[in-house]
């Protein structure tokens, strides 16, 4: 069995994450969800502390942590508000690609600039028609002299309006599915890219989300990452990747809910004694606390095993798949056990439960997680 004893460095790296989400963070979430209103002034605090690009190679520049390490951080940002986490994390996805699928010139070329110097990029890979559906990519790379030109339109993609560079995703040859899709690494600035305005979001109101249109967009073959049709690989290998941060993610969000209901709970006076000494909502709260727990060690089993060299679709996608859930599950109680006062927005946990809910559908809905689950378990058995 693995140890989780956390190291000293792990141990500082989480110190830093929850000072920066409960001093930096949290104070403006309410405002941020309330406007809503993208705090780029928060997000480039967090690039100057490190807290961007955690992914990326020491070579280049990047923070080098383990997925592990990453979750730490991600889990303790999400405390203090979901919404800024998926902005400020959305880097690591966008780059994963080009680390997974990139030549050592392109890794050199993309990889440090995001070090040098605060910008952000967007992963575009879901569509209109497509949604879980990746392989039914309709955008078009058309081979052209020594390039390809891009037709095409990506929806819900996180940071559009304020990225300067695209992971995308297009095929080459639509008769061939997904093995017709490759890999690209677009720049805003290119002629015929246009992110569309921003969505209004149930939650996560504080992170940009928006449509992406390519028109005729020219990308030279050297921004072509990996061979013709090797898209799709790269793109399930991100997820892999990327996947359980988000069960951090969906944790933080659930260690929030069970802080503020068992705070409440011990303030509030009901049949003449706080209600923290009432059966019902001490069941409540051991029911979340025993979910909350459950999420961090499958998330973080899932990192280790990711750590230590294996795919981890099977691990990655139990814990993005569980820790959604519960943190969804654990939300809803904290409302219940806030009452009436639970539901209005003057109180904090409403909010959780509306960010709660995107953990369960992005990076893959819980549906194609379950699907992930029983293929990877059938194969031990067949």
């Amino acid at each position: 069995m693995p140890d989780f004893s956390l190291t000293p460095e792990q141990e500082s790296l989480r110190d830093l994450a929850r000072k920066f989400a409960r001093t930096e963070m949290a104070p403006h979430a309410q405002e941020c969800d309330r406007t809503p209103r993208f705090p780029e002034e928060i997000y480039r605090k967090a690039y100057d502390l490190g807290l961007m690009n955690l992914n990326v190679p020491t070579e280049f520049g990047g923070s080098g942590l383990s997925l592990l390490d990453q979750c730490l951080i991600v889990e303790e940002l999400a405390y203090g508000c979901a919404g800024m986490t998926t902005s400020i994390i959305a880097n690591c996805l966008a780059l994963e690609p080009i680390i997974l699928g990139g030549s050592s010139e392109q890794k050199q070329r993309f990889l440090t600039p995001f070090c040098q110097e605060y910008h952000l990029a967007s992963f575009a890979l879901t569509e209109p028609t497509g949604g879980s559906d990746a392989g039914a990519i309709r955008t078009r790379a058309r081979k052209d002299g020594d390039g390809y030109v891009l037709d095409g339109e990506k929806c819900f993609i996180t940071n559009a309006p304020h990225a300067s560079l695209y992971a995308v995703f297009a095929t080459t040859d639509p008769a061939a599915k997904h093995r017709g899709i490759s890999a690209f690494v677009v720049p805003r600035s290119a002629p015929g890219v246009t992110p569309g305005k921003d969505e209004e979001k149930m939650g996560h109101r504080a992170s940009s989300t928006s449509t992406v249109r390519f028109d005729g967009v020219r990308v030279p073959a050297a921004d072509r990452l990996g061979a013709e049709g090797e898209g799709f690989s790269v793109a399930m290998r991100t997820l892999d990747q990327t996947r359980t941060p988000i069960g951090a993610l969906a944790t933080g969000i659930a260690q929030a809910a069970l802080d503020h209901a068992a705070r409440y709970a011990l303030k509030r006076q009901s049949f003449g004694k706080p209600i923290a000494e009432h059966q019902a909502i001490q069941i409540k709260l051991a029911n979340m606390a025993q979910s909350v727990h459950a999420a961090r060690l499958l998330t973080w089993h899932a990192a280790w095993t990711i750590d230590r060299g294996a795919k981890g679709s099977l691990e990655s996608s139990i814990a993005k798949c569980f820790a959604s859930d519960a943190s969804f599950q654990v939300a809803d109680e904290a409302i219940q056990t806030f009452g009436g006062y639970g539901y209005m927005k003057e109180y904090p946990v409403e909010k959780l439960l509306r960010d709660a809910k995107l953990t369960q559908i992005y990076e893959g809905a819980n549906e194609i997680q379950r699907t992930v689950i029983a293929r990877e378990l059938l194969r031990g058995y067949a």
